[in-house]
């Protein structure tokens, strides 16, 4: 490789055949070529490329104008060697390819001299072929005077578009232009263009090396190559997958798959003294989620190929759910090992599911307590943990009580499996009527209560809560919601609803079984 030359400029594309993961466009081109051969003239004289940056838009505009004024063209495989040919490697130099950046040459001034260009005649080619990038930063006035040329542009001249943002380009211009679309490049095809390069160049490469360049160009092969160089330097003419992930700030693998095992294990000591060793790295926490999800996905794809049981799966499911939740957190927070640390933990401690028959099938197991207030209207003062419920009140057949209903809803919403939200244990007493019509359970909560009883309406259709809910009530399908007319506002209401009343439940970890107003109040 010449030491001035990029990988990206020597690797240009030279023939539509090289230009890798359009093959849409380049089938519509080359047809389009083709037809030309055969008629001897273009049908059409105005093209829009339309893609995000480094898909090969600037460099097909330059293949088209070779293969108009190709000797042997109009072709859809052009010589290379005449004249034309040549000339079209060097845009610069040639008075009959002529590229223009909209960046800079924005002003309708601009475009009212391309107007008047456009009339002179080809200097020693078939066509004179204007190619404009970056379209869309025209202004108005400036696309109105080249609307006029592409309404009727002499026979002459031939219009390359292009544009990373498309939705910016007037539907004036769209509509006089042909529009191919430039995708973005799968990863496997980026891959194996790299390594055609290095074997070319004689540049040895490590396992899997490649395949990380590759996804950091995001589906642009511009941008992949661009990384190549630098790897290939820092390398010292090697790519190595530890050079590559330092270049790119990449996570170690091992540290990637060493949380993963964390996390299947529920071995949280593990799963801080990683995060630790990345602090220690200066690892770039977003990278690090973004590779621990691809990751969990790979893991969770094998698994489900393996047919495993629907427990597990549900369970790897819902884990990685999780912690896909959190990854606006992470990108907002000004803490983010915080926020890793504190879902790794949580998703590590999700409980692993116990098949569906044996929690339909035998009675389920004693519920420990947890701290819960009771409070009196009035007095906001005593925190003390509820009694435990009747076992009679649970046995299979059975209408439970109101208020044992309640107790036992909240006991087996805190144990539900599968990381369910832990504010769905307290709604139970929020709900202003409970009424079991099986195969429904009926919740009614107080106008007020709508924000609070959203997340049992986001997860009533989770397995997770009917399985838990089912071991109360046998038989039961569905939860349905409803809520009150808006009505005059009840004690309890403001109590649920008083800041220090809210601390003090915070602080106790309890949370609201009943509301008994003392008499006189």
């Amino acid at each position: 490789m010449d030491s001035m030359t990029t990988l990206a400029l020597q690797y240009r594309p030279r023939l539509l055949s090289d230009l890798v993961g359009q093959e849409a466009s380049v089938h519509a081109l080359t047809n389009a070529l083709k037809r030309a051969q055969v008629t001897g003239r273009i049908h059409h004289q105005a093209f829009l490329f339309a893609g995000v940056r480094g898909t090969g838009k600037t460099s097909t505009a330059r293949i088209l104008a070779r293969a108009l004024n190709c000797i042997h063209g109009p072709t859809s495989t052009p010589c290379g060697v005449c004249d034309p040919c040549k000339a079209s490697e060097q845009p610069d130099t040639n008075l009959d390819i002529v590229e223009i950046d909209a960046a800079s040459r924005a002003s309708v001034e601009d475009a009212r001299a391309l107007r008047e260009q456009v009339q002179t005649r080809p200097a020693f080619c078939r066509y004179r072929v204007y190619i404009i990038d970056e379209v869309h930063m025209l202004s108005p006035q400036a696309f109105d005077a080249l609307l006029k040329v592409l309404e009727e542009p002499p026979a002459h001249a031939v219009f390359v578009l292009a544009t990373t943002e498309l939705h910016d380009v007037p539907d004036t211009i769209k509509s006089r232009v042909q529009i191919y679309p430039f995708r973005l490049i799968p990863v496997g095809l980026i891959e194996g263009r790299l390594q055609q390069v290095c074997d070319s160049e004689g540049v040895p490469c490590e396992p899997h090396s490649l395949r990380l360049v590759a996804e950091a160009g995001q589906g642009s092969m511009r941008d992949a190559l661009t990384t190549l160089d630098r790897v290939i330097a820092a390398g010292d003419g090697h790519v190595r997958e530890d050079v590559v992930r330092e270049q790119l700030g990449i996570v170690p693998a091992v540290r990637v798959q060493g949380v993963l095992d964390a996390l299947n294990t529920g071995d949280t000591t593990a799963i801080l003294d990683h995060c630790q060793a990345l602090t220690n790295l200066g690892a770039d926490w977003v990278s690090f989620w973004r590779e621990l999800m691809l990751a969990f996905r790979d893991r969770l794809e094998a698994e489900t190929r393996k047919d495993p049981s629907p427990q597990k799966l549900l369970r790897s499911a819902r884990v990685l759910q999780l912690l896909l939740q959190r990854e606006r957190d992470l990108r907002d927070s000004s803490l983010p090992q915080v926020v890793v640390e504190l879902a790794l933990l949580t998703a590590a401690q999700l409980p692993h599911l116990a098949p569906l028959d044996s929690l339909m099938s035998g009675p389920a197991a004693p519920l420990a307590p947890r701290p819960s207030v009771q409070v009196p209207m009035g007095s906001a003062k005593s925190a003390q943990p509820p009694p435990a419920p009747s076992a009679a009140s649970s046995v299979p057949g059975r209408p439970l009580e109101a208020t044992a209903l309640r107790s036992a809803l909240s006991e087996a919403l805190k144990k539900a499996p599968g990381g369910l939200p832990t504010s769905l244990a307290s709604l139970p007493q929020m709900a202003t009527e409970l009424r079991w019509e099986p195969p429904v359970l009926r919740w009614r909560f107080p106008n007020n209560a709508r924000e609070a009883a959203q997340e049992l309406e986001r997860e009533r259709s989770n397995p997770h809560l009917l399985e838990a809910v089912a071991n109360l009530l046998p038989g039961l399908t569905s939860l349905e919601i409803d809520f009150e007319e808006a009505a005059t506002e009840q004690p309890e209401d403001l109590l649920r609803r008083e800041p220090a009343f809210q601390s003090l439940l915070q602080a106790s970890g309890g949370e609201i079984l009943d509301v008994k107003r003392e008499p006189g109040s």
